[in-house]
């Protein structure tokens, strides 16, 4: 199984003057999903090397097992630290892509043209494509068939109230609930800050940090 993992590269909070990027839980807990499974994972972003991270997923109260493993791991921070440059990525000879989230995608990778491209590519050849919290913004432009690629296709990811509970909504160039329904897909959700995951065919959408470890699980279901 070879997993091609996407990561933002991109680090403003709007024009808060405060620093995003990738959420370390959403990025740790599938790494190693993937990992322990016997997974060949690639890691890459738009501007290649070291991914931001967003320092609130640093902070004390935001650790998880996986991420006090990640900080342990060698291997695994040099690996997040030499990431392959999106552009450069061909989607042959990987089985399957996943997004972390973190509020970075949302400026980045919603409108980013090698990932749309590497989306399409997957989910016109069957391939599990995922996205867990404020990744699913990836599918904002990425279309199949001449359809936003989320119409009529049951989704989740980050929502109104949960970016309101972050006091962002105002800040943020779009919010992911609102998108994934004006692309026509069944968006659901579950409590905020709880664990909902939901698969439509091979489309893996986690709503949240917590939906991240299932997100993940449920993708290598999809590749077994």
């Amino acid at each position: 199984m070879k997993i091609l993992m996407v990561l933002t590269s991109h680090d403003e909070l709007g024009d808060t003057g405060n620093k995003t990027g990738f959420w370390l839980e959403e990025f740790a807990a599938p790494y190693y999903v993937f990992k322990d499974a016997g997974a060949d994972v690639t890691l890459a972003s738009p501007k290649g090397g070291q991914p931001p991270l967003d320092p609130n997923s640093d902070s004390d109260d935001a650790q998880t097992d996986a991420t006090r493993r990640f900080k342990d791991d060698e291997a695994a921070q040099k690996a997040l630290g030499s990431t392959k440059v999106l552009g450069d990525v061909d989607a042959d000879g990987f089985d399957a892509i996943f997004y972390p989230g973190g509020h970075g995608p949302l400026w980045d990778l919603a409108n980013d043209a090698d990932s749309k491209r590497l989306i399409e590519t997957f989910w016109a050849s069957d391939r599990p494509v995922g996205a867990v919290c404020h990744a699913p913004a990836v599918f904002r432009d990425t279309e199949h068939e001449g359809k936003p690629l989320v119409s009529g296709k049951r989704v989740t990811g980050f929502t109104n109230t949960e970016e309101e509970g972050v006091g962002l909504t105002d800040v943020v160039p779009f919010l992911v609930e609102d998108m994934l329904k004006k692309n026509g897909g069944e968006y659901s959700k579950g409590d905020d800050w709880a664990s909902y995951v939901l698969v439509d065919g091979k489309l893996v959408t986690g709503q949240n940090p917590a939906s991240s470890e299932e997100a993940a699980k449920e993708m290598l279901a999809l590749l077994k």
